[in-house]
């Protein structure tokens, strides 16, 4: 029987050290600031085997996404302009939005389902959102889904 592949979208700081000193290691190393494997994981502190174990199954998330769709569901309050200065974040990235729908506001917060399509020219999806998170009135940002 083939195994099963599952993916998920993590914060940073949910993830184990050593996975985020792989991911580390592995830009040393594409950067050319380590020569090698073994000058990349002595210059993060993990061992050969660790990187070499995980090295395929971890990567930022913004490398992946280019040409991809992906879901954001962000809730905010139901302010006037609010809805136009988070779309004005969002082309900052050059964001190719397919759909937004946003429901009817109950208690002053409305919640907002956008999706995109992500191209070459995308800046960083990640800033992206943390900029998104940033505004005032923006209660929080969740990324459902990519494809």
């Amino acid at each position: 029987m083939a195994e099963k592949t599952a993916y998920f979208v993590l914060k940073e700081k949910a993830v184990p050290e050593v996975l985020l000193k792989v991911v580390e290691a592995k830009r040393l190393v594409d950067s050319g600031r380590a020569a090698s494997v073994q000058d990349a994981t002595e210059m993060v502190g993990i061992s050969r085997s660790s990187f070499y174990k995980y090295k395929d199954d971890i990567f930022p998330f913004h490398e992946t996404t280019k040409g991809k769709t992906i879901t954001l569901v962000i809730q905010l309050d139901d302010e006037p302009g609010l809805l136009s200065t988070v779309l004005n974040v969002i082309a900052e990235f050059h964001v190719n939005i397919l759909t937004i729908h946003q429901s009817i506001p109950i208690n002053g917060i409305a919640s907002l389902t956008f999706s995109m399509d992500v191209l070459p020219q995308t800046g960083d999806i990640e800033e992206m959102v943390h900029r998104v998170e940033l505004l005032p009135g923006v209660h929080y940002v969740k990324i459902l889904a990519r494809e």
